[in-house]
């Protein structure tokens, strides 16, 4: 299995993941030329951003080392134009990373909080 398949096999799961846990997906792949966010969700009256990692074992730091900080601002970035985009009103927003690993998902909630971006 390629990167491409294997991600997109990851955003699959991440997503029935969420759905079973109660969540609603409002937007996969959403892009922008600053970004793109795998997966937006909503959990009662919270927005949720979520990052997918699929990994075929754990290595290297887990999924938090793979989102950087330059990768953080990004997804602020794309998160922010979603909202004025779509007019939103939330109670709160969240940004949350979930880990794709054979067998497992880590599913890390507030996992950061993107740099000079105002939501």
């Amino acid at each position: 299995m390629n990167s491409t398949s294997a991600g997109k096999t990851g955003e699959d799961c991440a997503a029935q993941f969420l759905q079973a846990a109660g969540y609603r997906i409002l937007q996969r792949n959403y892009r922008t030329r600053t970004g793109e966010i795998d997966l937006i969700a909503s959990d009662g009256k919270t927005l949720i951003f979520a990052e997918v990692k699929t990994r075929s074992y754990e290595a290297f730091g887990g999924p938090l080392c793979a989102v950087t900080p330059a990768k953080q601002k990004r997804i602020g970035q794309t998160a922010l134009q979603y909202v004025q985009e779509k007019g939103l009103k939330f109670d709160s927003i969240r940004f949350d990373v979930l880990c794709v690993l054979p067998g497992k998902i880590e599913h890390i909630k507030n996992a950061f909080i993107p740099r000079r971006t105002t939501l």
